[in-house]
């Protein structure tokens, strides 16, 4: 299991006002709305979610160099859990030709307003049961997704996570490393539930027999 750095390409330390999400509109207001996974979280004000979020090829990035750090060849398969609108999904496939995207998503909006190239390769479902055939994949990622899950439902997720996979594994999620952080955290997040430090993520890990490699993004 080994720290890599893929999100970090395309996630920048950017200025938030940490106090204003919790000042300007009733927090829990927002994250129930952020929470029913719809049009709010994606395309609503920024409020409650992204603030639309839409295709802009910033994710190619991300998809090279997981491309070129797993060995990804034609006719090799990736699941995407929690793939949203399939934008990676829709990266992987032009980064490699040939190769068999797969995603899936809490969100039936999402997979809704997804990507027409990769739609059709999206399912509802949650990440804590898969429902695809042990060691299926030859890739299997999460971003930022797993940080919203209830501790039951994480550690079904990281052992599902495993069992699908035959190769490569890589998640990213949400951490602290200090006070200031984590009420960085409290104040900006909407949906998620599993407040963790980088060596409790790591313990995580290993109580789940998690293998595969990580990423965390901190709220500085």
């Amino acid at each position: 299991m080994s720290y890599r750095e893929f999100v970090s390409l395309v996630h920048k330390s950017t200025k938030r006002d940490y106090l204003a999400r919790v000042t300007e509109r009733d927090k829990a207001e927002v994250s129930e709305l952020a929470l029913e996974w719809g049009h709010d979280y994606w395309d609503g004000s920024r409020q409650t979610g992204y603030g639309g979020y839409r295709y802009d090829g910033r994710w190619r990035k991300v998809a090279d160099a997981m491309v070129a750090a797993y060995g990804i060849k034609p006719g090799m398969r990736i699941l995407d859990v929690g793939a949203g609108k399939g934008f990676l999904l829709h990266d992987f496939t032009e980064s490699v030709p040939g190769v068999e995207v797969h995603g899936i998503d809490v969100s039936g909006y999402a997979i809704e307003h997804a990507m027409e190239s990769v739609k059709d390769k999206i399912v509802e479902g949650t990440a804590a049961k898969l429902p695809f055939p042990d060691g299926h994949f030859d890739l299997v990622i999460s971003i930022n997704t797993l940080h919203n899950l209830y501790v039951y439902d994480l550690f079904s997720a990281l052992g599902e996570m495993e069992r699908v996979s035959r190769g490569a594994k890589y998640l990213c999620v949400e951490a602290y490393r200090n006070e200031r952080e984590k009420m960085n955290l409290m104040y900006w997040q909407l949906t998620c539930r599993a407040f963790h430090t980088p060596q409790e993520w790591e313990w995580i890990f290993g109580k789940t027999g998690y293998t595969g490699d990580h990423e965390f993004i901190t709220f500085e």
